[in-house]
């Protein structure tokens, strides 16, 4: 597996790289003469389903920019070891509007096979039939779906997720839950997801970190079946650790830690 290894002005070398997906060491980053990320250490490994909670704030989406490399010139420290390919998913969808679904799906993918890479994506997110479809057509669910399958076509080693299903409604998010865990069970990248959703983060991940004062104040792994029941005394066991660790409920209520 080729890597990208970059300090925060983004300047890539090579690098050999083990069973870590992501490996960040020493990172910093600051905004004024406010310390966001205070010396941040993280290892990822390959095919591992991370997310990260935080309060408004303490530096969730910061630290996943640096991960993706797009914080070239700002102020901080460390080094940030990454797969070749990584893909982003965002909170809006980020679909071209000049471009029809299919062609924002393979927009910069290689080879004479794209088209077809793109349909069998489009495909897997229920969307083979609106291949043909202006952005502006499909609903807010069907066009993150869209981007998921654009974000998974060229097979990412690491999918960087910031809140993808914030905008969505209840209803609409509960099948997106569904539907990201199924790629991600199908494709197997690492993924980092970034959400502010206590309950989003037990039922998608396999391990949750908090980030609080700009290091992580909580570590934890979340052993439960794919299929996860919200009713369940184990997921509501750990959704009460991590909403003590965030401050949402008393620390005497939290015993389990990583």
């Amino acid at each position: 597996m080729a890597s990208n290894h970059h300090r925060l002005s983004g300047a890539p070398v090579a690098a050999a790289v083990d069973s870590a997906a992501v490996r960040i060491t020493g990172l910093t980053r600051s905004f004024g003469n406010r310390q966001v990320l205070d010396d941040i250490n993280l290892t990822i490994a390959r095919g591992e389903f991370t997310a990260l909670l935080g309060r408004s704030g303490s530096g969730k989406s910061t630290l996943l920019r640096a991960v993706a490399g797009l914080d070239h010139g700002t102020v901080g420290s460390g080094e940030i070891l990454v797969p070749e390919r990584v893909s982003l998913v965002f909170q809006d969808s980020r679909l071209l509007p000049w471009l029809k679904i299919l062609d924002n799906v393979v927009l910069g993918l290689p080879g004479k096979d794209a088209r077809g890479r793109g349909r069998a994506a489009l495909d897997e997110v229920s969307l083979a039939k609106r291949e043909s479809a202006w952005p502006h057509e499909l609903s807010g669910g069907e066009q993150q779906r869209a981007a998921l399958a654009r974000s998974l076509v060229s097979e990412p080693e690491l999918l960087l997720a910031d809140e993808p299903f914030g905008s969505l409604d209840a209803l609409t998010r509960i099948r997106m839950h569904r539907l990201l865990r199924r790629l991600y069970e199908t494709h197997r990248p690492a993924v980092l997801l970034v959400t502010h959703d206590v309950d989003e983060a037990v039922i998608l991940a396999d391990r949750v970190l908090v980030l609080d004062d700009g290091d992580f104040v909580q570590d934890l792994r979340i052993d439960l079946p794919a299929e996860r029941d919200p009713g369940d005394p184990g997921f509501q066991h750990y959704r009460t650790t991590l909403l003590g660790a965030l401050g949402v409920l008393p620390a005497h209520r939290t015993k389990e830690q990583s």
